[in-house]
């Protein structure tokens, strides 16, 4: 087929193949979760920061009678804070805590072939090698794969890759 010059071949993809991905956007990139990862989408809510807890931790949130902790994906890439409200998606792992994620925007669903996924590359920075299982190449750009698991607040408290609090906020952390 050929659209406007180009020639654009359509891609079968078999439904072992398929992932589908929620887009997510934080300081102007895109980010993707397998979305059996997500159990909803809070959208723009307020939150209480906890004292003296470390800078990627965004604060707590009501949801369905519990509270809910809140990664902030912006602090543990090291971008300034975002000003205003941020969306909230609502991590469910059976095996894992659940854990809110504080993001920029929520996008829309995205259908990717797994073939696509590329490696993260060898130069990318420890916190980075930690945070992405890699990148799959969009038409509008590159989809950063984010793993819940591993954004989990226990899981970042044991890492000790995201303890640094120059990004503003203080870290409790017993070792500093």
């Amino acid at each position: 087929m050929k659209i406007g010059g180009w020639e654009k071949v359509d891609e079968l993809l078999e439904e072992s193949d398929a992932v589908s991905m929620c887009s997510l956007y934080a300081g102007g990139e895109m980010f993707g979760i397998d979305t059996r990862k997500i159990r909803e989408v809070l959208g723009e809510k307020d939150l209480q920061r906890v004292p003296m807890s470390p800078q990627f931790l965004a604060g707590v949130v009501p949801y369905r009678g519990e509270v809910l902790t809140t990664v902030n994906l912006r602090a543990l890439l090291g971008m300034g804070a975002h000003s205003g409200r941020s969306c909230v998606l609502v991590m469910d792992d059976e095996a894992e805590e659940r854990f809110g994620l504080v993001v920029d925007a929520v996008g829309g669903v995205v259908m990717a072939s797994r073939r696509r996924l590329e490696d993260n590359p060898s130069t990318l920075e420890a916190r980075g090698r930690w945070l992405f299982d890699g990148a799959y190449k969009m038409e509008t750009g590159l989809m950063v794969q984010l793993d819940p698991r591993k954004l989990s607040p226990s899981r970042l408290s044991e890492v000790g890759l995201f303890k640094d609090s120059s990004k503003g906020g203080a870290d409790a952390s017993p070792d500093r």
